[in-house]
């Protein structure tokens, strides 16, 4: 490992929290699904499957078991047989192919017996505090079909058709947290390998990966019978779990600012620390150019019919072509060769360019940035308490700091407030409507934070300036979350987006990706503004493959020798 020299600073905010970058934000070493599975590794989980009762119409239950230093934690997975009338990837479907939760512990038949009768029906019933998640998936129709088929009469499925859809079922939900009766954060947030983000889901989605697994190769047995192929382990590997995400999602990083400034920072002091340093190893340059290399083979596999990702993915090829060439022509071990990259990048490629750049410079290094993934959780409940005795002069600071770009817009513009963000009374989850074209804006949710920073400056602006906020607020309640969001600032420079979220041109889905990158998500293909499909764990080990060896860099695809 080198010695870094001078320190680069982290990128301004107001560069990296434009809605245009975070939605070209790519997964990375930091990323929770990765995460899980070095933890996984390092720790020398093992894993089991006691139970697999499926019968050959593929109705039943199974039960998957991974048992970690401390803790045992169960899929408890209930397979359906769904007419294909019913199957609906929309929130408010109500019957699913395979229901599943997370069970802390290992369930005994009473337990299983409860969950029968809870799992099934997701919203509609209830589970305990001794179930850390709730989640659902339903197959890829065609390509379901095509690996049944294929195993049944002996051969093996195309494995071109698996990389173009990478997944043989997508969850449309995985709820934790308190949800539907299961158990609250605060019961395992204190246990190491849980206390990251939203690893609770990621394990959920790692033993899903492998009951789908096991699911296909039962039914092309029940179809095939003794001549059945079993799926060759290379081409299981690529089969990941898809995810359908819509709106649900996108209110999320606005309404917790700590915890999305969290994981922006670690990401930004991770790329500062590596562009930091002087000199690179042979070693370390042969890593990133081989993981390029595995990169533009995942990336050539990245298919979408929508216009905004198909624009997006050509900008992408232009830039991989343009990312070759600088390769061949430069050397990465002298001269800060990260830092000399990076900037390279910000004039010669797009920002889905430049973002995936920035995720691969840290993959050779390990021992500099793992660290900081203890970083990403949300601990600072301080952050949320405002501080009344601080002035107004103080606050109309922090407002400018965080809020500046968005007091010169023009707020009485309709362009500007063309949206709202409200709660459907039908399935009490997050809408984006036109504000005036459809009757919503009495139920509209604080999602706004740009305007509202705006109308607070504008009504700070008859205070005295060493008047305590506390008395304004006194006299202006309806301004106490904006208050609460500048004061979070000083400990959260990353915590906003520096763009209008109820704008005529917002994209929700950059919000959209901007988490589910995190999450470790690839393959984005939007089917609207407002949902998209992706790909986890496609390339990763499977529970009887997971080493340190495998653990990691599974991202990214070898190429054929």
């Amino acid at each position: 490992m080198n010695s870094a020299g001078a320190h680069i600073p982290r990128r301004d905010p107001a560069q990296v929290m434009r809605l245009s970058r975070l939605g070209s934000l790519h997964q990375c070493r930091l990323s929770f699904m990765r995460q899980l599975t070095r933890r996984m590794a390092q720790e020398n989980w093992t894993f089991s499957r006691p139970v697999f009762d499926i019968d050959a119409n593929g109705v039943g239950h199974a039960v998957y078991t991974a048992q970690g230093l401390t803790h045992a934690y169960s899929l408890v997975a209930f397979a359906h047989d769904l007419p294909p009338e019913q199957r609906s990837d929309r929130v408010i479907a109500e019957a699913w192919d395979a229901t599943f939760t997370l069970f802390d512990g290992i369930p005994t038949a009473d337990d299983i017996d409860r969950l029968s009768k809870n799992v099934p029906l997701q919203e509609a019933g209830r589970v305990s505090e001794n179930e850390l998640s709730l989640s659902r998936a339903n197959r890829s129709v065609r390509l379901w079909a095509h690996v049944v088929d294929q195993l049944a009469a002996g051969q093996q499925p195309d494995v071109q058709q698996i990389y173009q859809v990478g997944y043989l079922m997508r969850t449309t939900a995985v709820y934790g947290s308190g949800k539907f009766g299961a158990a609250d954060r605060e019961k395992t947030a204190a246990r190491p390998e849980l206390n990251a983000p939203f690893q609770t889901e990621m394990l959920s989605v790692y033993l899903t990966r492998t009951f789908v697994r096991d699911l296909v190769q039962h039914m092309a047995r029940a179809k095939g019978g003794d001549q059945t192929a079993q799926l060759d382990p290379a081409i299981a590997r690529w089969l990941g779990i898809g995810n359908s995400t819509g709106l649900g999602m996108a209110p999320f990083i606005v309404n917790h600012p700590v915890l999305f400034n969290n994981w922006i920072m670690v990401r930004e002091e991770a790329i500062a620390r590596v562009r930091s340093l002087p000199t690179a190893s042979e070693a370390e340059e042969k890593q990133f150019r081989d993981t390029f290399a595995r990169s533009r083979l995942s990336m050539s596999w990245w298919q979408s019919e929508h216009p905004i990702q198909i624009e997006k993915l050509a900008d992408l090829t232009s830039d991989l072509l343009a990312i070759t060439e600088y390769l061949d022509q430069n050397n990465l071990t002298q001269d800060h060769p990260w830092d000399r990259l990076i900037r390279w990048s910000e004039t010669a490629l797009s920002e889905e360019g430049q973002e995936l750049l920035a995720s691969l410079i840290l993959e050779p290094y390990g021992d500099l940035v793992d660290g900081l993934t203890s970083c990403m959780a949300d601990s600072n409940t301080q952050a949320q308490v405002i501080d009344g005795a601080m002035s107004v002069a103080e606050v109309r600071a922090l407002i400018q700091a965080s809020f500046g770009w968005a007091l010169d817009l023009d707020w009485a513009a309709e362009a500007n407030r063309a949206r709202a963000w409200y709660v459907s009374e039908e399935k009490l989850e997050p809408r984006l409507g036109e504000r005036f074209e459809e009757p919503i804006a009495d139920y509209e949710q604080p999602l706004a934070p740009a305007r509202d920073a705006a109308s607070a400056f504008a009504a700070l602006s008859d205070w005295h300036d060493d008047v305590p906020i506390a008395e304004f607020l006194t006299r202006h309640p309806e301004h106490r979350h904006t208050i609460r969001r500048a004061q979070i600032g000083r400990v959260a420079p990353y915590g906003e987006i520096r763009d209008n979220t109820i704008s005529a041109s917002v994209m929700p889905i950059d919000m959209l990706r901007a988490k589910l990158s995190f999450f470790g998500a690839t393959h984005f293909d939007p089917r609207s503004d407002r949902w998209v499909r992706i790909c986890m764990y496609a390339g990763a080990p499977y529970p009887e493959d997971l080493t340190s060896e495998t653990a990691d860099l599974w991202v990214y695809p070898e190429p054929a020798a």
